[in-house]
């Protein structure tokens, strides 16, 4: 597969959390190859923004220009945008890419609450989403963008005017159960989650829209760009590093095995006669206990991201069982099975919340293809600190 080239319009954030920095750690986990025209330097740390300079406009069309003809680009994402003029200057400029993906995450206020756009231009705002494929405000930004308290009708509003989607993000919702929504012209995709407890949020908005782009680049359909995005950012939510003393950053840089091509082979279990044994070998040799059901049953994290578990077997141990992550798993056994391939069965749902299917190698070695997303690294039972 060919690495997806991003190019992505933002301002840059001094403190690494979000803005430019953000976008590049995610393109870049992510397999892609990330391409920049910053159009404003911040002074900006988690506490707060003490400084913005926007970039000229002709600088940020320099840049673009720059790297779209040399190294093209599959993909971009739009960020903080610095001016009216330059929202005005970049829409004309992308208009001029036939087929290539825009995702335009309409930055207004920093996490910290500094504002990030006047007026003017969040007026200008229109012509960016006219080029755009999908749109993704927060509750607040889609209040500015459009009109009424209901965001699904503010949605499709601007759906009809800009021919773009929208995502409603509602992270800014009050509770604990978080709703996003896709909104498209023939079309309403929703997913639900639990809100995760983390004051490290700073970079979230960058963080998806790039991933989305990213996932746009590859050829993904937008309700599965967004699906897979998700997924990203909230392990980047877990996976934050505690940085600062306000909204610290996320950690795009710890999510290695849990998204990207597949199959990905990021799980191993092994069987073991001597439960407590084994679980203090594995521990001693530097692994993180993550999930423990003594005498039976222990998953272990490594550096990097990989798992491993341990079986307790009352027979001679067998051997190993290896697992490969898929995003698609149904797609990927259809493929595979077309392909002359036998499974011991099919996808079939796990109690521990992965979806596995079976087979063997023709050594009799077993062999797992499964999707578990947050619940290898991070189950509703994972043991705590």
């Amino acid at each position: 597969m060919n690495t997806p080239r991003i190019l992505i319009i933002a301002g840059s954030d001094s403190g690494g959390g979000a803005g430019i920095q953000a976008d590049i750690k995610t393109v870049t986990m992510m397999g892609g190859h990330a391409m920049t025209a910053i159009t404003a330097i911040t002074a900006q740390s988690t506490v707060g923004v003490t400084d913005v300079h926007p970039v000229p406009t002709e600088t940020v069309l320099a840049q673009i220009d720059a790297v779209v003809d040399d190294i093209g680009v599959d993909a971009v994402k739009i960020g903080m945008i610095g001016s009216p003029a330059t929202a005005e200057a970049v829409a004309e400029r992308l208009a001029r890419l036939d087929g290539v993906p825009v995702v335009f995450d309409p930055v207004m206020v920093a996490t910290s609450g500094a504002e990030l756009a006047d007026e003017a231009t969040v007026a200008a705002f229109g012509k960016l989403m006219d080029v755009s494929t999908i749109v993704t405000p927060n509750i607040p930004e889609l209040a500015e963008l459009s009109w009424g308290d209901d965001p699904v009708h503010a949605a499709l509003k601007l759906v009809s005017e800009h021919r773009c989607a929208v995502l409603i993000k509602g992270g800014h919702e009050k509770g604990e159960a978080l709703v996003d929504a896709l909104i498209e012209e023939d079309n309403m995709t929703s997913w639900q989650g639990s809100r995760l407890n983390t004051k490290h949020t700073h970079g979230t908005g960058c963080t998806l829209a790039s991933a989305i782009a990213v996932h746009l680049a590859q050829g993904l359909s937008l309700p599965v760009a967004v699906d897979r995005a998700r997924l990203f950012v909230r392990l980047s939510l877990r996976d934050a590093p505690g940085l600062g003393k306000g909204h610290g950053p996320m950690g795009q840089q710890r999510v290695r095995l849990d998204s990207g091509d597949g199959p990905r082979l990021n799980q191993i279990t092994l069987p073991c006669s001597d439960f407590e044994a084994t679980r203090d070998f594995y521990r001693t040799l530097g692994l993180t206990l993550i999930v423990e059901n003594a005498p039976d049953y222990a998953r272990f994290e490594a550096p990097g991201g990989a798992t491993l578990s341990i079986s307790r077997s009352d027979e001679a141990p067998s051997g190993a069982t290896i697992y490969f992550e898929c995003d698609d798993l149904d797609e990927e056994v259809q493929r595979l099975s077309r392909e002359g391939l036998g499974f011991e069965h099919g996808p079939m749902n796990q109690p521990w919340l992965w979806r596995e299917a079976r087979l063997l190698d023709p050594s009799g070695n077993v062999v797992c293809l499964y999707r578990a997303g947050e619940a290898r690294r991070y189950p509703p039972w994972r043991i705590k600190g």
